[in-house]
């Protein structure tokens, strides 16, 4: 199974995408709790000084704070990334493409079935999903396609292999 993906098409560059690559993306999203909060993120709108402010508060009510050390925090992680489900917003890869002014839409090519189409517009809404439990999408991938409000998160697009715009 190819892990490869292209975006081509009204662009400037041909992009070409390796989703096996992502699990080591800092802009991955972890699936099992993004889902389930019922917020797209927590902590959007609150200030650095709100931050700050909290973490002062917290040192004078609770104490000192000892984090973790840096060889738990490393299993930790190890950990959530071979058992995860993690995504990666699609909307900055499109945007390294550079799509001409006149693309309107961005076409989901998809194995073996009907391509599916989305307005540029709402390509800040779209999610792919690169693993489910620590493994990558292998039988119906290498991505899904979600939507950030969750909408088709039990029928998402699978068997994604690449993205025109158009």
């Amino acid at each position: 199974m190819e892990q490869i993906l292209i975006i081509k098409g009204k662009t400037k560059f041909t992009i070409t995408l390796d989703s096996g690559s992502w699990i080591f993306d800092d802009r991955k999203i972890d699936l099992d709790t993004y889902f389930s909060n019922g917020e797209t993120n927590q902590e959007e709108g609150i200030s650095y000084e709100d931050k700050a402010s909290e973490y002062w508060h917290r040192g004078v009510r609770e104490g000192a704070y000892n984090p973790p050390t840096l060889i738990s925090e490393k299993q930790y992680q190890k950990t959530k990334m071979l058992t995860g489900t993690f995504g990666i917003p699609l909307e900055p890869f499109v945007n390294n493409a550079e799509p001409h002014p006149e693309a309107t839409k961005i076409i989901f090519e998809v194995r073996d079935g009907e391509n599916v189409e989305l307005p540029l517009e709402k390509l800040e809404e779209v999610i792919l999903k690169f693993s489910n439990k620590g493994k990558p999408l292998k039988e119906d991938g290498p991505v899904h396609v979600l939507f950030k409000d969750g909408s088709n998160l039990d029928n998402p697009i699978t068997d994604v292999t690449g993205f025109i715009i158009d």
